[in-house]
């Protein structure tokens, strides 16, 4: 039986449990062992830490796909933000003949509730909000235990389809930041097929030897024209945070801005191999503990 199947709902049972509880547990499915959170040392230990120690009120806007924005926005200018086409409260208020013949909507909230539209006509408009439903019906907080999630109000956000010529496909490049410096980044590339890749790199764009979650691509992606431009906003971005992980995309020679995330696959995402774990451990350095909410 692979994990996927009984983990999913190992969730849903364990749900009720206090914060601590819980992520023991559930990083007892996923590594085979308990979280050591009076010494943390590992990258996946250490999130777990911070989850519990280390919530500041002020970052629950930066999870918000449409809070973020107006912040990412004074901090590196407007021509970095995907312009919002409309806000909605709920699936009801889309109005699709308002919108362009191709566009985007998700739910502000979180990672699947995802429609992406090439060409409107196309649309089976039913599903589609049918699908937003069920993602604003959802709670990430109670799922990975991640504070920044537990109080946000869902809404829709549609914003343009983005496409980049130069690959034939929308490549998601994610910084890994550490105190305000790069130490890593992957490139993820084929997700709307269901075939996802995830390729490491080094600041310097040299080639890592690891995965996490999904498969290498057959052919590394090649560097990003405007990367130096991603290192600098990803600089910028992640300053004053133990570590962030800053999102771009490169599109036809642009850099927009995607999202921020603080917990990397929640923090119970094994590494192959094992070692790259401690590896990036070594990189956080833990704050005094402040925990505002």
């Amino acid at each position: 039986m692979s994990s996927s199947i009984y983990l999913k709902p190992l969730k849903q049972v364990l749900r009720h449990l206090p914060d601590r509880a819980y992520i023991q547990l559930y990083y007892f499915a996923k590594f085979g062992k308990f979280c050591n959170l009076r010494n943390p040392s590992t990258f996946n230990e250490k999130l777990q830490w911070l989850k519990l120690n280390y919530r500041i009120i002020s970052d629950q806007k930066l999870v918000d796909k449409s809070e973020v924005k107006q912040i990412v926005e004074q901090k590196i200018g407007k021509e970095y933000i995907v312009p919002t086409l409309a806000l909605y409260d709920n699936a009801e208020q889309i109005d699709f003949s308002s919108l362009p013949d191709s566009f985007v909507l998700k739910c502000t909230h979180d990672s699947e509730g995802v429609v992406i539209v090439e060409d409107k006509k196309d649309l089976d408009l039913d599903a589609a909000r049918e699908k937003l439903r069920r993602a604003l019906k959802q709670n990430f907080y109670p799922i990975g235990r991640e504070p920044h999630y537990r109080d946000l109000e869902p809404k829709i956000i549609a914003e343009p389809y983005l496409k980049d010529e130069v690959h034939g496909q929308l490549l998601d490049y994610k910084f890994f930041c550490f105190d305000g410096e790069v130490k890593a980044m992957f490139v993820a590339s084929d997700r709307v097929s269901g075939n996802t890749k995830f390729d490491y790199f080094d600041a310097d764009y040299h080639p890592l030897e690891m995965q996490q979650a999904y498969p290498n691509s057959s052919s590394r992606p090649s560097k990003p024209q405007r990367y130096q431009e991603m290192l600098d906003i990803s600089r910028i971005l992640s300053a004053g945070h133990p570590h962030v992980r800053v999102d771009l995309y490169e599109v036809n020679g642009r850099v927009y801005f995607g999202e921020l995330t603080f917990f990397h696959f929640s923090g119970f995402s094994p590494f192959k191999p094992k070692e790259w774990d401690q590896r990036w451990g070594d990189l956080i350095s833990l704050p005094v503990a402040r925990v505002e909410y």
